[in-house]
C-alpha cells in the first residue's frame, strides 16, 4: 500500500515538474517572439475571447481590476491538474501521458494563432512548451518505473541466509552498496528536482529577458510634451466641495480605472509607432509620433466611463487630456459620403467603434497622448488613444492606437458589438452616493451627504435625494465644469433620527430628462437605476 502511494504521489509530482518545464521553456522563446506569445497568455487572451459576455461580467462584476490575476490563477490551476493526470497516465502508458503536454501545446498554438496580425512565428512558445514538456514527463516517467519496479529474483539478497556477506556489508558494519530501489529514487529525486529549477530559472529567465527586451519606460520618461496651442485654465476649486469622503474632481493617473482585455499590456515603442487613418477618405494619412507632437495640441476635461460600471460604481474618472484633434485630422483626409463608422485598432487587434457624425458634430474629440500633465501610461494606451465625449470607452476609447478606419456601421462589427453590445454606446446619466459610505454610522442631527453625478457631453442639470422613501429634496450642485465633465454635490440631511435609513439619489441631464429608476444590469447598454445606500442613525 506504501509503494502504491509514493508511486502515485511521484507520477503527480512528475507531471507537475514537466509542466513546469513546459511553462518555462515556452517562457523562454517567448523572449524573442513577444510576451502575449509566451502560451498561458496567448490561451488566456483567447478564453477572453471566447468567454459568453454574462460570464465576462460577472467577473468584472465579482473581481473588478482583479478579474485577469483570476482568470491567470485558473489556467494555471488547470494546467497543474491535467499535470496530474500526465503523470499518472506516463506511469503506465508513458505516450498516452505524453500526450496531454503536447495537446496542450496545441491548444496554445491554435490559441496564438488566433490573435489578430498572427504569424507562424508567434506559435513557436506553444510549439516549444508542448514538445519540453512531452520529453520531460516521458524520461521522468522512465526514471520513476525504474525506480518503483519490484526487485528480480537475480537482485534479491536474503541478509538472514547470508550474515556478514562482503556483498552486504563493509569493514566498518555500513552497507557496501544501496539496494537498486533506492538508487533508482535517489536518481529520480535528482532528475525531477533539476526539472523544477530548470523551470524555474528558464520561466523567470525567460519572462525577466522579454520584460528587458520589451522595456520602454526609459523611451516614455524621454518624451516632452509640447505646450497646448491655447491652454485650458485651471478649473475652479468650486468645482469640488470640500467633503472629507467625497472623491476628488479630476482622478490621478494612478487611481484612474483599467478595464480591457489585455493580458500583457502593449509596450510600444514610439520611435517605431505610425497611425494610419485610411478607408472611405480622399486621401489615406500615415502619421508618426513626431508627426503627432507637431501638430497643434488641444486640452480636453472628460470624464471617462465604462459601459460595465454598475450603478454606483467606480469604473469612472476625470482627466485633463492632451492630444491632436480628431476631426481637424479626419477633414484633412477627407471623409467620403456615407462613411458612418470611425473604427480604431490597438496593437493587440482590439477594435473600437464610433458613430462618425458624433466626432465631426463640434465636440473636442482627440488622439490624446497625455492625461494629467503625464505623459499616457503604458496602461492607459502610450503612446496615443482615442477620446471621444458623450461615449462610453468601450465605443470611444481605443488605447494603444496604431489604425483609424473611416467604415460604415453596416460593413464592419467592432470587438464589442459582435458580442451583443450596443452600436453606439452613448453614457447613461448616473448618479452616486459617496458620502456617508455605505452601512456608516452617524451621529443624529444634520448629516453632510454627498456624491458625483455625470450625463457626459450633456451634462447634469440638478441632483435630487430622498431619505426612506420620503419626498424628493433638491441637492445643492458644485460649479458646472461643463458638459463633459462630472459634477459634484452636496445636501445636508436636517434631523436625522436614530434608525436605519435609506438614502436614494437621482439626477437630471441639461435636456431635462431625469434618471430612470428602472433597473438594468450593464449589458448591452449601460447600467440604469437610482443609487442608494444605507445607514445607521446613533
Amino acid at each position: 500500500m506504501r509503494d502504491r502511494t509514493f508511486r502515485s504521489a511521484s507520477a503527480a509530482v512528475t507531471g507537475l515538474a514537466a509542466a513546469a518545464a513546459a511553462i518555462g521553456v515556452g517562457e523562454a522563446v517567448a523572449a524573442f517572439t513577444g510576451p502575449g506569445t509566451a502560451p498561458v497568455y496567448a490561451v488566456g487572451s483567447a478564453a477572453i475571447d471566447l468567454t459568453p459576455t454574462p460570464l465576462k461580467e460577472y467577473a468584472i462584476r465579482t473581481f473588478g481590476t482583479d478579474d485577469k490575476p483570476v482568470l491567470l490563477g485558473g489556467i494555471h490551476l488547470t494546467m497543474a491538474l491535467l499535470a496530474v493526470l500526465a503523470g499518472l497516465l506516463a506511469l503506465h502508458r508513458p505516450v498516452l501521458g505524453a500526450a496531454v503536454p503536447v495537446l496542450f501545446g496545441g491548444v496554445g498554438v491554435r490559441a496564438a494563432l488566433s490573435r489578430p496580425g498572427a504569424t507562424l512565428v508567434d506559435a513557436a512558445p506553444a510549439v516549444a512548451a508542448g514538445v519540453a514538456g512531452a520529453c520531460t514527463l516521458f524520461l521522468l516517467a522512465r526514471l520513476l518505473r525504474a525506480a518503483t519496479a519490484p526487485p528480480t529474483a537475480d537482485t534479491r539478497t536474503d541478509a538472514a541466509d547470508h550474515p556478514g556477506s562482503p556483498a552486504t556489508t563493509s569493514h566498518g558494519g555500513e552497507p557496501a552498496h544501496q539496494p537498486a530501489g533506492v538508487t533508482g529514487r535517489r536518481t529520480l529525486l535528482v532528475a525531477t528536482s533539476g526539472t523544477i529549477a530548470f523551470a524555474a530559472s528558464t520561466g523567470f529567465g525567460g519572462r525577466a529577458l522579454s520584460d528587458s527586451r520589451n522595456d520602454i519606460v526609459a523611451v516614455r520618461a524621454a518624451v516632452r510634451l509640447p505646450p497646448p496651442t491655447t491652454p485650458l485654465p485651471p478649473l475652479p476649486a468650486a468645482v469640488h466641495p470640500a467633503v472629507p469622503g467625497l472623491s476628488s474632481f479630476t482622478t490621478p493617473n494612478s487611481d484612474f480605472y483599467r478595464v480591457d482585455t489585455a493580458l500583457t499590456l502593449p509596450r510600444i515603442d514610439p520611435r517605431h509607432w505610425a497611425l494610419r487613418i485610411h478607408g472611405m477618405v480622399d486621401h489615406p494619412l500615415l502619421l508618426t509620433f513626431d508627426d503627432l507632437l507637431h501638430l497643434p495640441l488641444e486640452e480636453l476635461d472628460h470624464t471617462l466611463s465604462c459601459v460595465s460600471n454598475e450603478v454606483g460604481g467606480h469604473y469612472v474618472g476625470t482627466t485633463r487630456w492632451l492630444g491632436a484633434s480628431l476631426p481637424a485630422l479626419l477633414r484633412r483626409a477627407g471623409v467620403k459620403p456615407g462613411a458612418d463608422q470611425l473604427v480604431g485598432r490597438s496593437q493587440d487587434g482590439m477594435t473600437i467603434g464610433t458613430p462618425l457624425e458624433s466626432v465631426l458634430d463640434g465636440r473636442r474629440a482627440l488622439l490624446a497622448v497625455a492625461m494629467n500633465g503625464e505623459v499616457l501610461p503604458v496602461a492607459h494606451g502610450f503612446p496615443c488613444r482615442t477620446v471621444v465625449p458623450g461615449f462610453y470607452g468601450y465605443t470611444s476609447a481605443t488605447k494603444w492606437l496604431v489604425d483609424l478606419n473611416v467604415t460604415t456601421f453596416a460593413a464592419y462589427d467592432p470587438y464589442w458589438v459582435r458580442r451583443g453590445w450596443d452600436r453606439r454606446g452613448e453614457v447613461r446619466t448616473a448618479s452616486r452616493i459617496e458620502v456617508p459610505a455605505p452601512f456608516a454610522r452617524v451621529p443624529a442631527g444634520d448629516v453632510t451627504v454627498a456624491g458625483t453625478a455625470w450625463a457626459t457631453h450633456r451634462g447634469i442639470a440638478a441632483v435630487e435625494l430622498r431619505v426612506d422613501g420620503g419626498p424628493w429634496q433638491t441637492a445643492q450642485p458644485a460649479a458646472d465644469a461643463g458638459p463633459d465633465l462630472w459634477r459634484q454635490w452636496t445636501h445636508t440631511w436636517s434631523g436625522a433620527t436614530p434608525g436605519t435609513h435609506r438614502i436614494e439619489v437621482r439626477a437630471a441631464d441639461a435636456s431635462g430628462a431625469v434618471q430612470t429608476e428602472q433597473r438594468a444590469a450593464p449589458y448591452p447598454a449601460g447600467a440604469t437605476g437610482w443609487h442608494s445606500t444605507v445607514v445607521t442613525v446613533t
